[in-house]
């Protein structure tokens, strides 16, 4: 098998080995330790010597060093009142682990885990990534720009926060489910954002981190095919992804939206994109993500950005505004109305803004294109240097301070 092909195989049975090994046993922490074990002990193996059942290898592997490490733990623990509570897998009453009908629930299960309340949105990135990604703890402090140890730690002290919560490994129900939900979809959408515009460091984009997101959210739609925002959260990220291959020119700097090429964007990803969209607008249930989902498909279907329907994206804006107002959604309906009403409308709109986000690149970067528009080249040159000043991308900075010195 190549060895492409079979890191893929391995990231996609990782989190159903460790939701089976979770479920079993319990002692998330040393389960996910053990997994991870069993994924290495795979990736030596396999290539020379498939296994018939690769799920049940890994699970068995995981299991037999789960069982070693709580003999370890309860070794050095053996005169604390805790040993009494631990049990080794051998004695558990339950089913058995690799059984097949709950392998795809299970690591739904493991995603409202690792976006428990109690953990920190950094956090809850970082575990998703590492349990039901199955990156290894170096490949995500590398995508966001942190040292590995760091990284380790934030890891470890997410794992041991919920194993202190006591939180039952089962979806929670309820209003319980709906927030928890909520946190699942919220870390994948910052997860696709840090891969498809880079927060940090040299890159642009991190197609793999991004292309991460939209697996882990296929996964959540497939198992939760009726919920409409998980529908418009994957729309969204495939109409947003495909545009990608015309994001940046052939030396690497960034092109802006009316400036690609859309000859180069994913037509299979927009028709998919367009197509999972219409079908959950009409229901009648728009939350946020349908909202954006349908702002990225007018852009997708324009034929040109001359031809672009702004005036139905202001009134997308708007509903969306109603919905989750936030500076950063404020700021995309200035721009809309600025491109349907005029330069003059949008800068109106926004200096409401300044006080939010004022000092935000984004904002600075808003402001300098409508000067522009609107012929006030000092003004916008200055826009555009302040704009580069407080960018932290590398490639951001270098599109911005070049756009001020061209003026």
């Amino acid at each position: 098998m190549p060895v492409t092909e079979l890191e893929g195989l391995l990231r996609t049975l990782a989190p159903q080995a460790l939701g089976a090994v979770v479920r079993r046993y319990g002692h998330f922490d040393t389960a996910e330790d053990a997994v991870q074990e069993a994924l290495l002990a795979a990736a030596t193996q396999w290539p020379s010597d498939m296994p018939s059942n690769p799920l049940g290898w890994l699970i068995t592997v995981a299991s037999r060093r789960l069982t070693d490490l709580l003999r370890n733990e309860q070794a050095r623990q053996r005169r604390e009142n805790t040993v009494a509570q631990r049990v080794l897998p051998e004695d558990w009453l339950a089913p058995a682990a690799d059984r097949p009908a709950s392998d795809s629930d299970d690591t739904l299960i493991l995603l409202f885990m690792c976006c428990h309340p109690a953990l920190s949105v950094p956090s809850q990135i970082a575990l998703t990534l590492r349990a039901v990604g199955g990156l290894t703890t170096a490949e995500i402090a590398r995508a966001f720009l942190v040292p590995e140890a760091t990284m380790a730690r934030r890891i470890s002290r997410a794992k041991q926060s919920i194993k202190d919560s006591g939180v039952p490994f089962a979806v929670p129900q309820g209003s319980a489910r709906s927030e928890r939900l909520g946190a699942v979809l919220h870390t994948l959408y910052l997860i696709f954002n840090e891969g498809y515009a880079s927060t940090y460091g040299p890159d642009l984009q991190r197609a793999d981190l991004a292309a991460e997101a939209i697996r882990l959210t296929r996964l959540v739609h497939r198992l939760l095919e009726d919920d409409c925002e998980v529908a418009g959260l994957l729309a969204l990220m495939l109409l947003t992804d495909a545009r990608r291959p015309a994001r940046t020119s052939p030396d690497g700097e960034l092109v802006l939206l009316a400036e690609q090429d859309r000859a180069l964007w994913d037509a299979e990803l927009i028709s998919e994109g367009v197509a999972l969209i219409s079908s959950v607008l009409p229901r009648g249930e728009v939350g946020p993500y349908q909202v954006q989902a349908a702002i990225a498909a007018v852009h997708d279907e324009a034929q040109s950005y001359a031809e672009t329907d702004w005036a139905q994206i202001v009134a997308l804006y708007e509903v969306l505004l109603k919905i989750s107002d936030n500076p950063m959604t404020a700021l995309g309906h200035v721009v809309a109305v600025a491109m349907s009403q005029g330069a003059s409308a949008g800068l109106l709109l926004l200096d409401k803004l300044a006080g939010e986000i004022g000092k935000h690149y984004r904002f600075l970067a808003v402001r300098a294109h409508l000067l522009e528009m609107l012929g006030d080249i000092d003004g916008a040159r200055a826009a555009y240097q302040s704009a580069g000043e407080s960018a932290t991308s590398v490639p951001m900075q270098r599109y911005l301070f070049g756009k001020a010195s061209a003026l």
